[in-house]
């Protein structure tokens, strides 16, 4: 017998971007500023990954181990890392990425490579993100990589996410848009049938995701995916988490919760950082 759930809740033209700041009793926000030398600039959804993908990279120091994530806004991250590696500008880093993808980009760009068996501890770990809520949780992995992203970053010492303002939601599945959850090929459809039962007072659509074949898409890890759809966020980001994961055959979800140390969301009036 499935069991359910109840914890549903109801273009910049100026030469300057300013970070933000404002109070929050869940996290703490610090300003900045960047310039910018167009005298009118019309900033695009890539312009504002790059932005807030570069400050991050701020945060590098000699020496140490990072996290490598995957997705659009986080290859901007591993470009800028590869641009200061080859200027001298950084050096003696090692990477690890979470995914093929961000593997054959890090190693074009010659950034040095290992593993968690070898380098267990992580000092920074920079990705993006699919939605980012109050708390600084998150949803991740619309790129299929959440497993391995999910073991490297939760033992990274920093976490820092960036994102443009599009990721910002009131509660966790609040866009409406997908939330993943790695299964297990053997039998996945019934686990798929399980996690739409689990949210179905709430109004969950669950569905294999496809490839551009029209093929189950298979990750890193050769799992499927199901993508969870949600009518309302989810009130209790913990409690949804802890119930996915007593599925057998589930491997890994994507609430990523407790883990971002801080978030970098760039917006056409300005960037801001928040901090746990």
């Amino acid at each position: 017998m499935a069991s359910s759930l109840s914890f549903v809740s109801s273009s910049l033209r100026t030469s300057s971007l300013t970070l933000r700041t404002s109070s929050s009793p869940s996290s703490s926000r610090t300003s900045v500023s960047f310039s910018i030398k167009s005298q009118s600039v019309a900033l695009s959804q890539d312009d504002l990954k790059k932005l807030a993908a570069e400050k991050a990279v701020e945060a590098i120091k000699p020496g140490m181990v990072l996290g490598l994530g995957t997705g659009s806004t986080a290859a901007f991250a591993v470009d800028q890392i590869g641009k200061l590696l080859s200027s001298g500008e950084l050096y003696d880093i090692v990477g690890i990425p979470t995914s093929k993808r961000t593997e054959e980009q890090a190693r074009s760009l010659g950034i040095p490579l290992v593993g968690l068996d070898t380098h267990p501890r992580i000092d920074l770990a920079i990705d993006g993100a699919d939605e980012v809520d109050p708390n600084l949780d998150l949803v991740k992995g619309r790129g299929g990589a959440l497993l391995r992203e999910k073991m490297v970053e939760a033992v990274a010492e920093k976490f820092i996410v960036v994102a443009d303002d599009t990721k910002l939601v009131k509660g966790l599945g609040g866009s409406g848009l997908a939330m993943p959850v790695e299964v297990v090929q053997f039998c996945w459809n019934f686990n798929l049938i399980r996690l739409k039962d689990l949210f179905k007072e709430f109004g969950c659509d669950a569905k294999l995701r496809i490839d551009g074949d029209g093929k189950p898409y298979v990750t890193d890890n050769s799992n499927y995916i199901i993508d969870l759809y949600f009518e309302n966020p989810l009130k209790d980001g913990f409690a949804a988490a802890r119930e996915i994961g007593k599925f057998q055959g589930v491997v890994e979800h994507g609430l990523f919760l407790g883990m971002a140390t801080s978030v970098i969301i760039a917006g056409k009036n300005g960037v801001e950082v928040m901090n746990k």
